[in-house]
């Protein structure tokens, strides 16, 4: 076995046959670790489940590794874990090693892995479905999304305490291994919310100037599929030194059509000097710097309801939108982006009409357990592992200052006008 892996210690963890053929690691300094492997399929699941490595990396009897399965989205994912410094597996050699924990943010092939699982949603709540009839699954409380195998994993992780009746309908075998966390991304952007003028200072952001940020999801119904025309328009309707705008792109577009062609399309925006917030970069600062988003109807834009940027949404997903989800709330609230009036009259519109208390309403369904995603999350990761927690508070404070010469490379150049 590799000395990665560990036999399992306890009654109640799965009794897993030995392989053979496994390839030793003698070269290992610190051996007889408790061992976690985080399955990390895509670029996107990476982000989420970073939150969650923090509460375990830095104890000296755990051993975090990662693996990245086969997946249609994966294109960067090892690039962008080794660059993070994270041990990396080949994913056959992770199926054939005992481990005491596996954390993932996606169900596929998570019956091949030797652990007990813990399993989260890789995003905000459950907002997409497949298709508009009645009764259409959800993604993410599908029996296959929580079944892995066909039996429930050692904890499915919930943001919201509504999850429970969502996943009593969906999947009920799946409610005695619920537990209700919170929601990382939220508590972090609420905890990075007071350094607002530090990210928009990094930003280049001077007094007077406005932040656009322009987020997208993936998938034929997101923003990126309206680009072509999006942009023009911001382009050349915005032709000021008032406004600056970013565009935050979900990865799986990246990986899903490269990133060369990615960034081929947006060359002629970027020369502009329209910034991209590469996919490897934490987009959380930049959404708490913006001054207004306008989006569709993905996590992103969901999460902008907790800043007090207006939203302008760029159009309808009914077909893809879960309808009892607050991205569904969010879609009656914010103004749709017109394609016949100025831009710079429908952001006069949108900020006359924004009124902070209803957008808190939906912001208050993203999660039930506000700021302690982090505190829930570390305590369940123990108790599941055995070991008693480190006796300090765990990390989940702000987020570090974005890198404006990653979103803007040619910001040293003189602007086109």
């Amino acid at each position: 076995m590799s000395t990665f892996g560990t036999p399992a210690r306890s009654s109640n963890l799965p009794d897993f046959p030995e392989l053979p053929g496994t390839p030793a690691r003698q070269w290992l300094t610190l051996t007889g670790r408790r061992t976690v492997l985080v399955v990390a399929h895509t670029v996107t699941y990476v982000k989420r489940l970073l939150d969650v490595v923090t509460l375990l990396e830095s104890d000296f009897r755990v051993q975090v590794v990662f693996t990245v399965p086969p997946h249609e989205l994966s294109d960067g994912t090892v690039r962008y874990l080794r660059g993070s410094g994270g041990a990396v597996l080949p994913w056959e050699e992770a199926t054939r090693t005992s481990f005491d924990l596996a954390v993932a943010a996606g169900p596929r092939a998570m019956d091949r892995v030797r652990a007990r699982v813990v399993l989260l949603p890789h995003g905000a709540c459950f907002l997409k479905r497949f298709a508009a009839a009645a009764g259409s699954p959800v993604f993410g409380l599908r029996r296959e999304d929580l079944l892995p195998g066909g039996r429930p994993p050692a904890a499915v992780v919930l943001a919201h305490e509504d999850d429970r009746a969502a996943l009593a309908r969906s999947c009920p075998e799946a409610l005695p291994v619920a537990h209700v966390v919170g929601d990382p991304a939220h508590d972090r952007i609420l905890a990075s919310l007071p350094r607002r003028d530090a990210y928009r200072r990094a930003l280049g952001l001077h007094a007077g100037r406005r932040l656009i940020a322009v987020t997208s999801t993936w998938g034929p119904e997101s923003s990126f599929a309206r680009f072509e025309t999006l942009l023009p328009r911001l382009v050349h309707e915005l032709r000021d030194d008032l406004h600056r705008v970013v565009v935050l792109v979900h990865p799986n577009v990246w990986s899903g059509h490269g990133a060369r062609q990615v960034r081929a399309w947006l060359a002629s925006w970027t020369e502009r000097g329209v910034g991209v917030v590469p996919p490897d970069m934490d987009w959380r600062p930049v959404l708490c710097a913006a001054d207004l988003i306008v989006g569709d109807h993905g996590s992103v834009t969901l999460y902008g309801t907790l800043t007090e940027a207006p939203i302008l949404l760029t159009g309808t997903a009914d077909d893809e939108t879960n309808p009892d989800s607050p991205a569904a709330e969010l879609a009656l609230l914010a103004p749709a982006l017109s394609p016949f009036h100025p831009l710079t009259g429908q952001f006069a519109y949108a900020a006359a009409e924004y009124r902070r208390p209803a957008y808190e309403s939906v912001a208050a369904r993203i999660t039930s357990e506000p700021g302690r995603f982090h505190r829930n999350m570390r305590a369940l990761l123990y108790r599941l592992l055995g070991l008693g927690q480190p006796a300090h508070a765990p990390l989940g404070g702000p987020l570090p200052v974005p890198d404006a010469s990653l979103i803007w490379p040619s910001a040293d150049r003189e602007v086109p006008a």
